[in-house]
């Protein structure tokens, strides 16, 4: 995940700026605040970490203060600066994403409204404030400061995405607290086709102490596993195959350890590497439907209370970069047990299209 800000030098003391800024808030002087947001903005670019590690909670505490016609994600994405320069990420995570939530809200209430208003052809607006005129503003209802809230938002929802990666991939307790209560919102505005929301649902579908079921058709093996920060399914495949193949519970090639490390390590890699992973499974759903490598660990279908995964021979050889889809959380795989002949033999009865599975909600 890239830094929000690039350094800049010779700007002002970022904790004299922001207490600047925190008065002209607490006394309502607009432009008072606004040249204090311009000085601190342009502060914590050039600020040491050890001010930024203060700053951060601060700065998001400053959120809900801010209008919501205001930058509210230009500051959210300084907090989000700090917790990426050592800012305590639980601290800073609730002012952050309860913004991310709100506009994102908003930006599905502006689709509702667009759509009501309009007629089936009417397609939905990309989202530029240039599209923000007297013309929209009249179609989205009467209360034109409201309008205006909905139409901003519309248009500045993927700001929020770097600040809430920030808090989301560096605490396990922020995306506990937080992530389920805005994931669904977010697949809901990304179904509309008009926002690249996808590092941020795949930031807030990350499964944390998970158990999973493994069904490795081949031998008729079972197994239980339990995984932890998981970006994405290629990054899951390295560890299954980590974990199975390489401690010899199942045939085939185990992954190299560099791939193993690029997955696990809690420091990121510096850069893009030329690591390569290769497939060892086919991954399935009870069904026998395909889970992709692109795809989730959320993907995985519950059956019976569990994630059941099963694995098979792969269909075509399969290779990528080894890289994990964010740079900043590591990923854990690990064995909790090896299930019993008759357990085993139990989950594979449910591996049918008769039986029914359903995705957690």
């Amino acid at each position: 995940m890239p830094v929000i800000f690039k350094k800049k030098r010779g700007a002002t003391s970022l904790t004299a700026t922001l207490s600047e800024l925190e008065e002209a808030v607490a006394a309502r002087d607009g432009d008072r605040t606004e040249h204090a947001f311009t000085a601190m903005m342009n502060a914590v670019q050039s600020a040491p970490d050890a001010e930024r590690v203060l700053a951060g909670p601060r700065l998001a505490a400053l959120i809900p203060a801010f209008p919501p016609t205001g930058p509210r994600p230009m500051l959210a994405m300084a907090a989000g600066f700090c917790v990426e320069h050592g800012a305590d990420p639980a601290r800073c995570a609730e002012p952050i994403l309860g913004g991310v939530h709100q506009d994102v809200l908003d930006a599905l209430e502006f689709a509702r409204r667009w759509t009501s208003a309009g007629t089936a052809d009417d397609e939905l607006p990309e989202p530029d404030e240039k599209i923000i005129d007297d013309a929209l503003l009249a179609r989205l209802g009467d209360d034109r400061h409201e309008a205006t809230r909905l139409a901003l938002a519309w248009c500045s929802v993927e700001e929020w995405q770097p600040p809430a990666l920030a808090v989301l991939c560096r605490s396990t307790e922020v995306r506990r607290r937080h992530a389920s209560d805005i994931l669904p919102a977010c697949r809901d505005l990304a179904a509309l086709h008009r926002h690249d929301l996808k590092c941020l649902i795949y930031a807030l579908a990350v499964l944390d102490d998970e158990p999973l079921v493994v069904l490795h058709r081949p031998t008729g093996a079972g197994f239980e596993v339990r995984i932890s920060g998981i970006g994405d399914n290629f990054q899951l495949h390295t560890l299954l195959a980590h974990v199975l193949v390489g401690g010899g519970h199942v045939p085939g090639t185990a992954p190299s350890a560099a791939s193993v490390r690029l997955t696990t390590d809690p420091q990121p890699a510096q850069g893009r590497t030329q690591t390569i992973a290769t497939g060892t499974f086919e991954l399935l759903t009870a069904d026998g439907d395909r889970i992709w490598n692109e795809g989730l660990p959320d993907d995985i279908p519950i059956v019976h209370g569990h994630r059941l995964l099963v694995l098979d021979e792969p269909t075509y050889r399969r290779s990528w970069n080894a890289d994990r889809f964010f740079p900043h959380l590591p990923g854990k795989a690990e064995l909790t047990r090896v299930l019993t002949a008759d357990e085993t033999q139990a989950w594979f009865a449910r591996t049918s299209s008769a039986n029914k599975i359903h995705r957690p909600s």
